[in-house]
C-alpha cells in the first residue's frame, strides 16, 4: 500500500488527460485507503473485545480483507482501462 500512497497520486495528473480522468484515477486509491481504515477498525474492535478465536471474528476480519481485495482490483481496472484508452 505504501506504493500507492507515495507516487500514484502525483502520477494521475501526469497520466490524466482530462480532469474526469484524474478524478476517476484518484478515487479508487481514496476508496482503498477508506476500506483500509474500515478494515482496520474492524480488527481492532473484535481483537478488542475478545482474543480468542470465533467462527464470527474470522468471518468478519475475512470480509474485511475482501472488501480491500475488491477495490485493489477496481483500482487496477481503472487505472489499466485510462492508461490503455491514453496511451495505445
Amino acid at each position: 500500500m505504501h506504493l500507492f500512497r507515495g507516487s500514484l497520486v502525483p502520477t494521475a495528473f501526469w497520466v490524466g488527460q482530462t480532469a474526469m480522468q484524474i478524478l476517476l484515477l484518484i478515487t479508487p486509491f481514496v476508496l482503498v485507503l477508506v476500506a483500509e481504515l474500515l478494515n482496520s477498525a474492524v480488527e481492532g474492535t473484535v481483537d478488542r473485545v475478545s482474543m480468542d478465536y470465533h467462527d464470527l471474528v474470522k468471518q468478519a476480519k475475512d470480509i474485511g480483507s475482501a472488501a480491500v481485495f475488491v477495490l485493489m482490483v477496481f483500482f487496477l481496472v481503472v487505472w489499466g482501462t485510462i492508461l490503455h484508452q491514453n496511451y495505445t
